[in-house]
């Protein structure tokens, strides 16, 4: 119920109030008329121009991030976040490009879920995990810190390394995804991933970010990356080139949710640690909206309290178990658990 009150809190905090037309012309008076700043998944669009000096408009062509709309749309096949409204207007001999900001919010209130625990195992103190994933039954694991940073096949049970390459100094390693038996990494500030052969660990390439500034957490769905950047945004990766072809942006009834950080595909959403709290979000990858949270709090309790203990960090899904993995960064224990739904 903590982690669920924080989102409250966050919600009300994260509400963005700025929109307004952004390039109405004092000249015209010409502006976009949407009578609401924000909206949510499922509401109408109603569009119209106010036309205070009433020119004579002959046509109107409205935009939605670059799409074309009708003046009077439901939203109900659409990502949420903030979305530009563009007018072309016609009047007379002349034309005119206007523009207004909204902001679209998910329309249901995430489900509290709960948790059992149903094993518990030894996990490297050592380690500042970043990624966890299972793959074809083996647990993968992505270490962080400068000239600590790790990629490494566990034996979950045990706790023993079973394989492990360091990374180079100067990079800081984030989290980890395996798709067609190739293990893709991310770096944090350095603006890199590294891509390797799943059995040797053999490094077959590098990739760089787009618009993504940074690497925080990633995970598939079989066919597309997602990789978190440390924002309340989710890119979408094509696993051929590596290129950002889109994003989601992450959003709540209330608010967006920032500081999106390890990423796991379960069932067709995407689980999400929220860095800083030890907890996660499940996210409709579809539209981004929030159906689903999780609070691991307790579990930062039952490993050993010393000075480099941080953060719950760490989602792996065990398909033939169907339990998910968690642990944190420094935590000398790996937790099996069952999520219950609401």
């Amino acid at each position: 119920m903590q982690f669920y009150k924080y989102f409250i809190l966050l919600y009300l905090g994260a509400i963005l109030m700025s929109c307004g037309d952004t390039n109405s012309s004092k000249q015209t008076g010409l502006s976009i008329n949407t009578k609401v700043k924000y909206l949510m998944l499922g509401d109408t669009l109603n569009l119209s121009i106010d036309n205070p000096k009433k020119l004579n408009i002959t046509k109107v062509n409205y935009e939605l991030n670059g799409k074309p709309i009708d003046k009077n749309i439901i939203l109900d096949n659409i990502t949420l976040g903030e979305k530009t409204i563009t007018a072309i207007v016609s009047y007379d001999d002349n034309m005119q490009t206007l523009s207004k900001s909204i902001i679209i919010f998910n329309n249901i209130i995430p489900s509290i879920y709960s948790y059992e625990v149903v094993n518990t195992y030894p996990h490297d103190i050592t380690s500042y995990t970043q990624g966890l994933e299972f793959y074809n039954g083996e647990l993968y694991e992505s270490t962080g810190q400068y000239k600590e940073s790790k990629l490494r096949k566990v034996n979950f049970e045990t706790g023993e390394v079973l394989q492990n390459i360091d990374l180079e100094d100067s990079y800081f390693g984030e989290g980890l995804t395996i798709l067609n038996d190739k293990v893709y990494q991310l770096t944090w500030k350095e603006n890199r991933g590294f891509i390797y052969d799943v059995n040797t660990f053999e490094k077959l390439n590098t990739f760089n970010y787009g618009t993504s500034k940074e690497g925080w957490g990633i995970c598939n769905d079989g066919k597309t990356l997602y990789k978190s950047d440390g924002t309340d945004k989710i890119w979408l990766l094509n696993a051929d080139n590596l290129t950002e072809q889109s994003h989601i942006e992450v959003y709540t009834e209330k608010g967006k949710i920032p500081a999106l950080n390890e990423l796991e595909w379960i069932d067709g959403k995407i689980f999400a640690n929220i860095y800083h709290r030890n907890g996660v979000v499940i996210i409709n990858p579809k539209t981004g909206g929030v159906e689903g949270v999780i609070d691991f709090k307790p579990l930062k309790q039952l490993v050993k309290q010393h000075n480099e203990l941080d953060v719950l960090n760490g989602i792996a899904y065990h398909p033939e178990r169907k339990t998910i993995f968690v642990t944190g960064k420094n935590w000398d224990k790996l937790f099996e658990v069952k999520i219950k739904k609401p």
